[in-house]
């Protein structure tokens, strides 16, 4: 089992800036791609971005790529998610996962996920 919790979540004006933090705990050594996604009131879950655990190599969406960055502290365990030129669009409830198989990090097989944390932006 793998537990993850997120924070830094919150409000924030249009152009502003937040970062997100997922600490894991647990069977660590068992991760092998670490992602966060993100749903909308009314709308399904997609993916914003991903990051190999061991290599690092970090994946994005085309909606946030350039203005979001991704990166992992491998000693703390932690993922974070630095999301600057935040939009509206942007509002959602962001979820970190994991999982322990080679597969494409675009693919939602992860099989652990946190809580969520709530982003809004607003205009």
């Amino acid at each position: 089992q793998v537990q993850l919790v997120e924070s830094g979540g919150g409000l924030v004006q249009a152009g502003g800036s937040l970062r997100l933090s997922c600490a894991a705990s647990g069977r660590t050594f068992s991760i092998n791609v670490m992602g966060w996604f993100r749903q909308a009131p009314g709308k399904e879950r997609e993916f914003v971005a991903a990051i190999s655990w061991s290599g690092g190599s970090t994946y994005y969406a085309e909606a946030v790529k350039g203005r979001f960055t991704i990166s992992r502290d491998k000693a703390k365990n932690t993922v974070y998610l630095q999301m600057n030129s935040l939009k509206p669009e942007d509002t959602a409830v962001y979820y970190c996962a994991c999982k322990p198989w080679v597969t494409t990090p675009y693919v939602n097989d992860y099989n652990y996920w946190g809580q969520g944390t709530q982003v809004t932006v607003s205009s």
